[in-house]
């Protein structure tokens, strides 16, 4: 993507990820880069990250935040909500905000299926994305703080089967490698996968023909590699990722209405239903999100109610109402830079880094953010934003695809803490980064064909099966007198339609699919080559 105003944004192929498209809301500049390529691997050690680090004095920031400052800014909320939901035309968002160990704002605006009119409250449970990474980065530090992992823990160490294209990194790859997104996999691994239906197993099962990037010297952004760090650490606690994460968060924290499981989200009374934009307004997504394959990295569920009490023990170093949640030499690590995510742009802007499932950066006022993003292009936009040495924190749900309105309510929050005034037209700023995000790939969107196409083969020589052993077989068959691709285990159906000689084009299917996009597909003579799919380096399907 292209620089703007210093923000990076990303080719997000996965709305579960745009909280690394907006790497820290507070720090013009941090936003992430999403790498991806061949490498091999480095035989580096394992960065120390498993204990606490001494406390150094002097490294609290210094711009001040006058008395009554944080109030005033609690006290701008209901303005800024009611302009940004005004302007976007979303249909619902809830916002909570904790500061001193309390909830100080707590409330929901619009509604939560545009069908129902049925109003948003702060109770009213919204698909989190991937701010289901943080949440799951703290479910993790209790087992390190068991002593059943460490961060550093080799996941092969914990799931035999586990492993990756190169043998040095299998052997090797730990829980914090996989959570920080250095371990080499391409950027969002396996979610092409299981857009055509493969579960989490297959996908998982399948990591280990992608090619590597540096091990321990690249950052991409991976929804399956986090996965597999999870699944292990369940694994070595003797339940499921989810029976793990109620049990050790969600339970403790008393956060009755946050899951794990997709199930669960569809039976609560109170639930945000996800929307899209159609013809200028928003419905219902027909079919809804169902993020289960890659529940750890964004398949949590939950209230903003819920996630002021998570907050609450972030901000407390892991205690929450007296009780030690999380003890904080575990913690600390997560909330540490572990991989440079984004780095500066020039000689004096500022670098945003990834710690194990959080985004850790700095604000313009000097003090340490964390935080993260998440959406869906079926219907979620959401984002929290803690800064601790100011103790406040702030979430904002939303049940619309991504626009930026989250992250923009969040800056822009932060800033009226730190500076008493919005420093930045974070509205424009934002709506910019999205847009390109959003943006339809392929180089034929909004194309027609040449006016002196080559005309195609009769179609049925163009008909059969053919292999790839990562995508599994793409079956090409003649209906209604024009080309149909299917794919994976859902069946996907994709109509083509001719371009050019043996050229075809189709519309891809799932979440990683932003609308409008169109992919190439190229016949060569027992060859079928799809260009959505090059984006794993393994798009060449061969006919037996």
């Amino acid at each position: 993507m292209h620089h703007t105003k210093e923000v990076v944004a990303v080719r997000d192929r996965s709305r579960v990820a745009i909280g690394l498209a907006v790497a820290a809301v507070l720090v013009v500049g941090s936003c992430a880069q999403d790498d991806s390529g061949g490498g091999t691997a480095s035989s580096s050690p394992a960065p120390p990250s498993g204990t606490a680090q001494q406390e150094s004095p002097g490294q609290v920031a210094g711009v001040a935040i006058p008395d009554g400052q944080i109030d005033r800014a609690v006290g701008r909320l209901d303005q800024i909500a009611d302009e940004l939901m005004s302007s976007s035309k979303i249909p619902g968002m809830a916002v909570a905000v904790v500061h001193g160990g309390k909830v100080v704002y707590s409330k929901g605006f619009g509604v939560r299926d545009v069908t129902t009119r049925q109003p948003v409250d702060s109770g009213t449970v919204f698909q989190l994305a991937s701010v289901s990474k943080p949440l799951g980065a703290t479910v993790v530090a209790r087992e390190v703080a068991a002593g059943r992992v460490a961060w550093d823990t080799p996941v092969r160490r914990l799931s035999p089967g586990f492993a990756l294209r190169d043998p040095y990194v299998t052997e090797n790859v730990t829980i914090g490698d996989l959570y920080s997104h250095r371990s080499g996999l391409p950027d969002h691994a396996g979610d092409l996968l299981e857009d055509l239906g493969y579960d989490r197993g297959q996908v998982l099962e399948r990591l280990r023909q992608l090619p590597l990037e540096t091990f321990r010297d690249s950052y991409a952004y991976t929804n399956y590699g986090l996965t597999a760090a999870a699944v292990a650490v369940a694994e070595a606690a003797g339940t499921s990722w989810e029976e793990l994460s109620q049990r050790e968060i969600y339970g403790p924290l008393g956060m009755a209405s946050t899951s794990s499981r997709y199930d669960e989200f569809v039976s609560r009374p109170d639930r945000a239903v996800g929307h899209i934009l159609v013809n200028g307004e928003y419905r219902p997504a027909d079919p809804p999100r169902d993020p289960d394959p890659q529940a750890p990295a964004g398949g949590v569920s939950s209230s903003v109610d819920d996630m002021t009490r998570w907050m609450t023990m972030m901000l407390a170093d892991g205690t929450f109402e007296g009780t030690e949640i999380v003890p904080p030499g575990a913690l600390l690590p997560a909330v540490s830079p572990q991989a440079m995510s984004a780095p500066p742009a020039s000689p004096d802007s500022r670098a945003g880094f990834y710690g194990f499932g959080f985004n850790v950066g700095t604000s313009p006022a000097g003090r340490v953010t964390l935080g993260h993003s998440g959406a869906f292009n079926r219907g979620a936009g959401t984002a929290f934003t803690l800064i601790p040495s100011a103790d406040v924190g702030i979430v904002t749900l939303t049940n619309a695809a991504p626009i930026g309105i989250p992250e923009t309510l969040n800056a822009e929050f932060a800033d009226l803490v730190q500076f008493g005034e919005v420093r930045e037209d974070w509205r424009k700023l934002f709506a910019g980064v999205f847009e390109q995000i959003n943006a339809p790939f392929g180089d034929l969107a909004g194309k027609e064909p040449p006016a002196n196409a080559k005309p195609a083969r009769p179609l049925q020589e163009y008909a059969g099966t053919y292999d790839n052993a990562y995508f599994g077989p793409a079956v090409v068959s003649v209906d209604n007198g024009a080309l149909v691709l299917t794919m994976g285990p859902a069946g996907v159906r994709m109509p083509m339609r001719h371009w050019d000689g043996d050229k075809f084009v189709f519309a891809p299917q799932g979440e990683g699919a932003n609308p409008g996009s169109l992919s190439t597909a190229r016949f060569e003579e027992n060859r079928l080559i799809l260009a959505y799919y090059e984006q794993e380096g393994l798009g060449m399907f061969v006919k037996p």
